[in-house]
């Protein structure tokens, strides 16, 4: 297993800079998830700490060793590609074996390393068949195979599961959290899916135009999210937003800029007299015959529960309601906010304001 070390580390492709200078500790034995929009940085990142791109400064250590310039063989890493990257000629008992053949290792060892891993991951089956035979899912769990059979230190997933259909993702996504929790090793996961994040990490890393926006776990970002950005970026569907500042004689009442009243449960001293942005998840909001009145502009039952768009005023907000909600487009309804759950930002820097 290996704890990574990231100090100033830097990466600029001739007078681009991608990302500025970034550290970040990586814990030994955890699942960390970096996450972002596209362009974001999160691949060249993980490609940095594989050694398949050449950082342009600072300092990358694995295990108290520095190996930022080490080659990629050296530095004990198993990477997996969104690609799979196999080789459709060979068998899939071929694929998983062919980094040991490649190293040397004896045939009796390979055998036995190869249906190891084939029974971990479900393949025992399939070992005598090709690529073109398997499913998307099947070729996914081929190319981890050949990973694990190196029996590495840690994985490097980069966006694994973006070639597979939204069943074969969700199942795949346990699949990867089962295997992290039989190896205990260090795994860094790469996607732009906010959902496989949330689901899958110990520790997620939000990324923007190459810089850390917050690190934390799952549950801390989404209750604490530091920013407007990661505010936006985690949770499904995204916070609802309304500009406006806190009244100036009664610091538990919200004024929107039209107007609209909304509570605050425990304002911060610093929020007074500032352009504040009002946040608010939707499940915040429940239904509430003497509630703010919202206009619905769109519903969208999905079975236990029903999710809808509204006009607040002049913004438009997300509900999740745990029920079946009967309305129509342009009907009214009344809902309550928990003042407690709510978060301010300052408008200016972005940052939530806290006590």
């Amino acid at each position: 297993m290996s704890a990574i070390q990231l100090t100033n580390v830097q990466k600029r492709f001739g007078d681009v800079t991608i990302i500025p200078g970034l550290d970040l500790t990586i814990e030994d034995g955890k699942f960390v998830v970096f996450v972002g929009p596209s362009g974001c940085g999160k691949s060249t990142l993980l490609r940095l700490i594989a050694g398949l791109e050449d950082v342009s400064g600072g300092k990358i250590e694995i295990d108290g060793q520095d190996v930022t310039n080490v080659s990629p063989a050296r530095r004990g890493l198993a990477m997996v590609f969104q690609s799979y990257a196999l080789y459709p000629h060979m068998s899939v008992r071929a694929n998983i074996g062919f980094p040991l053949k490649m190293a040397g290792v004896s045939k009796a060892d390979i055998a036995r390393k190869v249906e190891a891993a084939a029974a971990t991951l479900n393949l025992t089956d399939y070992l005598e068949r090709r690529p073109r035979e398997l499913s998307g899912g099947q070729r996914q769990r081929v190319a981890i195979g050949r990973a694990i059979v190196r029996e590495p230190n840690g994985f490097l997933f980069d966006e694994p599961l973006s070639n597979l259909d939204a069943a074969l993702r969700v199942n795949m996504r346990l699949e990867l959290s089962e295997l992290h929790q039989q190896l205990g090793t260090t795994m860094i996961y790469v996607t732009h899916d906010q959902v496989e994040a949330m689901t899958m990490a110990d520790k997620i890393v939000v990324l923007n135009k190459g810089r850390v926006e917050q690190v934390g776990s799952p549950l801390e970002l989404y209750r604490k999210p530091a920013n407007l950005f990661v505010a936006g970026f985690i949770g499904s569907p995204a916070m609802n937003m309304v500009s406006g500042r806190l009244d100036p004689n009664d610091p538990t009442r919200f004024v929107t800029g039209d107007g609209t009243v909304l509570p605050v449960g425990r304002p911060p001293a610093s929020a007074q007299g500032k352009d504040l942005v009002y946040g608010m998840r939707p499940e915040a909001l429940t239904l509430s015959a003497s509630g703010v009145p919202l206009q619905v502009v769109v519903i969208e039952p999905t079975g236990y529960e029903s999710q809808v768009v509204a006009k607040l005023g002049q913004s438009e907000v997300s509900c999740v309601f745990r029920e079946r909600v009967t309305v129509a487009p342009g009907e009214t309804i009344h809902v309550a906010i928990d003042p407690n759950a709510i978060h301010l930002f300052d408008a200016k820097s972005g940052q939530r304001l806290v006590d």
